[in-house]
């Protein structure tokens, strides 16, 4: 009878384990840079030629990175550390290995136990931000309902103005331009809830081929009227398309946030400029902007939530802090990178945005 509770218990404390790596939502997905640069430290830690990070499913290994080879039984030497969730559950672990027989100090051990931990956290700040996200679809919802009311009686109304009988060719033009513009903000409106309502069934992005050139001319139209009121212009320095796999919808969400930015930190009559370049495997967009900059401490805290920097809208315009989590967010789960670089107070910035091709 004991037997049998025991291995009873031995099951439940497996079934809650698999429930606990099913939750993190990190098998069968693709490479990503951050376990990838755990994997490339322990190599470099231990000095050897393998090392990797695996998860275990109920009836199989994955394995989430890898230098090397995975096996511990073609290896000489093999040394692991668990992945242990703050409850207490190993759902993996972290290793090295090599061809040739070591003797490890307690240090690279200690060290690979910090790695391990490392890759927990990574697992928690992702379930972190995807919780972020979900509480910030319910908010965007129900702002996006109090806007697309009022734009809908703007467009509307404009739509009348033109219509009335000997109303002047100028007064019509407006009129034409005011119902255009809230045609588009309500199209705008709606293509943000439609995304916000598919991220809360998946946050994986729904990859087709894009033309990031073409989404990058879409945002410049979309901000036409705050270009217009700064007397600012964007310069978009690219020839020819570029094409990538990716989920249109989040990477204008990406270049919005990114090129609204710097709109709102540019002063007047100032100009920004957008260039492209492509690598081997991958594409980097960069936004350059002549405006207010960020000293060192601002770089170190600038992708921090609702951070206090000591830069400011030129206009006094809204700020949130939460435009440059959204578009890093995003970034990370097209496998890409987000970074910024400013010379300094008053000297302008340039964010960096790196995506890959597939």
């Amino acid at each position: 009878m004991h037997i049998d509770q025991a291995e009873n218990n031995q099951h439940l404390n497996e079934t809650l384990r698999v429930a606990k790596l099913t939750y993190y939502d990190i098998l069968d997905t693709a490479a990503e840079s951050a376990f990838d640069q755990l994997t490339q430290l322990a190599v470099a830690i231990f000095d050897v030629q393998h090392a990797g990070i695996l998860f275990q499913a109920a009836e199989k290994v994955f394995v989430k990175s890898q230098i090397g080879s995975s096996s511990s039984n073609e290896s000489v030497f093999y040394v692991s550390a668990p992945i242990i969730t703050p409850d207490g559950f190993d759902i993996g672990k972290i290793y090295v290995a090599d061809d040739q027989a070591r003797e490890p100090t307690e240090k690279q051990f200690n060290m690979l136990k910090l790695l391990a931990d490392m890759v927990m956290e990574k697992l928690e700040s992702r379930i972190a931000i995807r919780k972020a996200f979900r509480a910030y679809d319910d908010r965007l919802h129900v702002l996006i309902h109090d806007l697309k009311n009022p734009m809908t009686t703007i467009s509307l109304q404009s739509e009348l103005l033109g219509r009335i009988p000997g109303v002047d060719e100028r007064a019509s033009t407006i009129a034409g331009k005011i119902n255009a513009q809230a045609k588009r903000m309500i199209d705008n409106l709606n293509g943000i809830l439609s995304t916000a309502r598919k991220e809360t069934n998946s946050f994986k992005p729904k990859k087709t081929e894009v033309d990031l050139k073409e989404i990058l001319e879409g945002v410049k139209l979309d901000l036409d009227l705050n270009l217009k009121r700064k007397a600012q212009n964007i310069s978009i320095n690219i020839e020819n398309p570029l094409k990538i796999f990716g989920d249109l919808d989040k990477l204008k969400v990406i270049f919005s946030e990114l090129i609204n930015n710097a709109v709102k930190f540019s002063p007047k009559g100032e100009n920004i400029i957008l260039s492209g370049q492509i690598a081997e495997n991958e594409i980097t967009i960069t936004i350059k902007d002549h405006g207010v900059g960020l000293n060192a401490e601002d770089l170190d805290k600038i992708f921090l939530k609702f951070p206090r920097l000591s830069a400011a809208a030129t206009e006094n315009e809204n700020v949130y802090g939460l435009g440059l989590i959204t578009a890093n967010a995003l970034i990370e789960i097209h496998k890409g990178k987000l970074w910024v670089e400013s010379e300094g107070k008053d000297l302008g910035t340039t964010f960096f945005v790196s995506l890959p091709i597939k």
